[in-house]
């Protein structure tokens, strides 16, 4: 509702929203054929940009968490509304995206039932953004099974839990040395901190800032900054070491994996520099602001579509991913805002925008 948003928490969704997009813009630039590295400069430009930007998943899960968690709510009446607003349109759009491909030549008629009959299995090749909707459903699935003990946790426990949670986000690391760690092997994937491991972290990390770290302090920005610029120079430094000698795309990411601890500081970072910034009632900005973040689920939704017209239309104007990256996003980021506002006049729109 109008009376319960927050300044800080909408500009930090904004951005996230952006920050999203010019991921996805930077994806034509470093991924080539059959998942290879792509030659050129694209790749250099993409890590410069868009290694901070990694922080963007984690950014949104901070912000569910830190708004819906604990769950209060009857399990129905929360299902009901959480779903409404975001299941039936991500149905709605995996339906619009079978027809989008259709009309761009990727499919045929038989394509598009193929494709819209999969949706309870999983999202089509060409709509992989997705996948977050699928995720953020599943975190929705667990509010209320974890909430009973969020209301009764002590700071201490969810130290505990955040700080094994924590350890886990190094394993993508320990990966690259043991393959297979603490029970891990080819019967048994889930080994003795999989209960810790995942997107959960970043949820139950926005209940503890909500709960613990609200009120402003000095180390606020000092410590926010050094997690950003600590976790960007990590990602950075290894994405780059890994370019002269990975050939595929999965592997070349490692840095950039969202359960990785580098990535988490530097969403825990963004948070901490973002979470004080207050603008004044009735302002533009504000208004801006507000209009954006409530409209992000359907900037996220729709932006694919909007990005693949812009590659189309100015990538063979520029000749560096320098300038087309960040163009590209722009862009993208400012007509999806405007159609999912048009939209949003139309009657029954929540059903299509959230």
């Amino acid at each position: 509702m109008k009376g319960d948003r927050v300044f800080s928490l909408d500009l930090l969704r904004v951005l996230a929203c952006y920050m999203v997009i010019q991921v996805h813009a930077g994806e034509f630039y470093y991924i080539g054929d059959g998942g290879t590295v792509a030659s050129g400069d694209g790749p250099l430009w993409v890590n410069i940009y868009n290694s901070l930007f990694r922080t963007a998943v984690p950014l949104f899960i901070i912000i569910t968490g830190y708004f819906v968690l604990p769950v209060k709510e009857q399990m129905n009446i929360f299902f009901k509304k959480r779903f409404t607003r975001v299941l039936i349109p991500f149905i709605i759009w995996c339906i619009l995206y079978a027809l989008y491909a259709f009309a761009m030549g990727k499919t045929d008629m038989e394509g598009i039932f193929v494709s819209i009959a999969k949706i309870p299995v999983n999202y089509g090749v060409e709509v992989g953004h997705l996948w977050y909707i699928y995720m953020l459903i599943g975190l929705y699935l667990f509010f209320p099974v974890i909430s009973p003990w969020l209301n009764n946790a002590s700071r201490n426990g969810l130290h505990f839990y955040l700080i094994i949670w924590a350890i886990t986000l190094l394993l993508p690391y320990i990966h690259q040395v043991f393959p297979e760690v603490l029970g891990e092997c080819y019967w048994n994937p889930t080994s003795l901190l999989y209960y810790f491991t995942g997107f959960l972290g970043f949820a139950i990390l926005g209940f503890y800032l909500k709960k613990f770290c609200t009120a402003k302090s000095k180390w606020d920005l000092p410590a926010g900054l050094s997690l950003i610029i600590t976790g960007y120079t990590v990602t950075y430094s290894l994405f780059a070491s890994r370019l002269g000698t990975e050939e595929l795309v999965p592997d070349l990411e490692l840095s950039w994996n969202y359960g990785t601890i580098n990535v988490a500081i530097m969403a825990l970072g963004i948070f901490l520099v973002i979470k004080n910034i207050k603008c004044r009632k009735d302002t533009i900005l504000k208004k801006v602001i507000t209009s954006i973040s409530i409209m992000s689920y359907g900037i996220y939704l729709v932006h694919i579509m909007v990005l693949n017209f812009f590659y189309w239309a100015f990538d063979d104007i520029f000749s560096t991913a320098a300038i087309k990256i960040p163009l590209l996003a722009i862009c993208t980021f400012l007509v999806s805002y405007i159609i999912i506002k048009v939209i949003s006049y139309l009657p029954k729109s929540k059903y299509i925008i959230g």
